[in-house]
């Protein structure tokens, strides 16, 4: 048996010879979010300019009601349709990548992760594609939702990050972990804001087609990046097959499973808290374009570029937040102290009728994204070495479902409180964000507690023989 196993080892080492460098994964995730921040907003807009189209409204300053701040019909139900297509786009995706990413991630810890990276690839390749022909030959919107489907179906950018953060698991200490996983968040917010700058000017230069194509570009160079640049991680990669049930039973055997290495309870409240995070994080971001789109604010696609970039800079600055406040404080305190900031900025949004006040509630984000690495890290440590895809799978699947209940919450929410109070979405995604806040600090006491529990103990104290003893004498 054991000279049966041999044979297939060889092959494995064989395809690091056809890499040109062994690259770090970060230049993937930088590369994937940019073509993908400068698509959301693009993609928005397109619905916002084709609903206005059909329906007669021209939604400027100087027509339509954003000069006086006045309720015009007509633009609440552009606004409606623009939410509700948006949150179709997210249901299809969601349906799809429920499956795909709990079974690409664990499939990952056994082939290794570029066989991932590069089908994520490939899937945001497909949905540009799509978009393209959409712009370009003024297809049904409904073609929108048939990209973001296939994309899921592929991978799409949840896969792309779970096998990035695996990656970083692999060759990083439990020490440095968290602040690895920093710097690869970093990257999508450094990446989202030169995004965010470029496809607001070239919005207004240009119109629609050209922002898309140079994402087509981007992605192109990351495919090939991903096939011939980047230095596997994993140690021993092996031949597996894809479509089997024994990847899904991986990612339940980490919530259900005992080990010695993990709780099961931390996992599951640690998995809450990232949920409820990015469900607030996925759900602002998926109504702040409408929000400044729409009167009071009636941004234009500057405006917009320059909100977008200021929410992406937050990821730069909550990496050197995180750096210098880790000197002093733990990683509890800091996911804290981000959370405070990320409940001051939306209440500032919920409130917001002028544009200084709307970047006054961007600047209060400026600490908000150090909660995600945190959690992330803490989760990693919480399994072995040869589980760490399929924990990532389980935290993309956690993703997806955020995103849903996101598109489900707030997309809904947003249009039925436009007569109430415009901005209530995110004065409730202020008020979730206080699940989280209690839950880690819960957790960190528990942890302490049992760290407590299992120091020697001393030899200045009285231990059980020393009693019964002193009873004998």
């Amino acid at each position: 048996m054991e000279g049966r196993a041999s044979p297939p080892r060889e092959p494995r080492a064989r395809p690091a010879a056809a890499v040109l460098c062994r690259g770090p994964v970060e230049p993937l995730v930088f590369m994937a979010n940019f073509a993908l921040v400068l698509q959301g907003p693009l993609t928005t807009q397109y619905l916002w300019h084709r609903f206005s189209t059909d329906l007669g409204y021209n939604g400027t300053r100087d027509r339509g009601g954003c000069g006086n701040h006045s309720v015009n019909p007509t633009m609440q139900e552009v606004e409606t349709l623009t939410s509700h297509w948006t949150l179709y786009m997210n249901l299809g995706g969601f349906l799809v990548g429920l499956f795909t990413s709990t079974l690409l991630g664990a499939w990952s810890d056994r082939v290794g992760r570029r066989p991932l990276l590069i089908l994520s690839s490939l899937s945001l390749l497909v949905q540009v594609v799509v978009s393209i022909l959409v712009v370009q030959l003024e297809l049904h919107v409904g073609f929108f939702v048939l990209g973001r489907i296939l994309c899921a179906f592929l991978g799409d950018f949840s896969g792309l990050l779970a096998a990035s953060f695996a990656s970083v698991a692999d060759v990083s200490s439990r020490h440095n972990r968290t602040f690895r996983m920093a710097v690869l968040e970093a990257c999508i917010g450094v990446a989202g804001m030169l995004a965010s700058l470029t496809g607001g000017y070239w919005l207004r230069a240009q119109g629609y087609a050209n922002p898309f194509w140079l994402a087509l570009a981007v992605l192109v160079v990351m495919t090939l990046y991903a096939a011939f640049c980047y230095g596997e991680t994993l140690k021993e990669p092996r031949p597996t097959r894809l479509f089997t049930l024994h990847h899904h039973r991986s990612i339940v055997r980490l919530y259900v499973a005992p080990a010695p290495e993990k709780s099961r309870k931390h996992l599951a409240l640690y998995s809450l808290s990232i949920f409820v995070v990015l469900a607030v994080h996925f759900g602002a971001q998926d109504i702040l374009t409408l929000y400044e789109l729409s009167a009071p604010l009636c941004w234009d696609s500057r405006l917009i570029g320059y909100g977008s970039a200021a929410q992406q800079l937050s990821y730069l600055t909550s990496l050197l937040g995180l750096r210098l406040l880790q000197c002093c404080l733990s990683d509890t305190w800091v996911a804290e102290i981000g959370l405070a900031f990320n409940i001051a900025g939306m209440v500032v949004f919920a409130f917001a009728t002028i544009t200084p006040v709307m970047f006054t509630g961007y600047g209060l984000l400026f600490l908000s994204l150090v909660i995600t690495p945190i959690i992330r890290a803490k989760l990693s440590r919480l399994v072995g070495e040869s589980e760490q895809g399929a924990l990532f799978s389980a935290v993309a699947c956690v993703n997806n479902l955020a995103m849903l209940a996101a598109s489900g919450i707030f997309n809904s929410l947003y249009p039925a409180t436009l007569n109430i109070m415009k901005g209530f979405p995110f004065l409730l995604g202020a008020i979730l964000l206080l699940i989280p806040s209690a839950l880690i600090g819960i957790l960190e006491k528990a942890t302490s507690h049992l760290e407590f529990q299992q120091f020697p103990q001393s030899p200045d104290l009285p231990g059980p023989e020393d009693k019964r003893a002193k009873g004998a004498e």
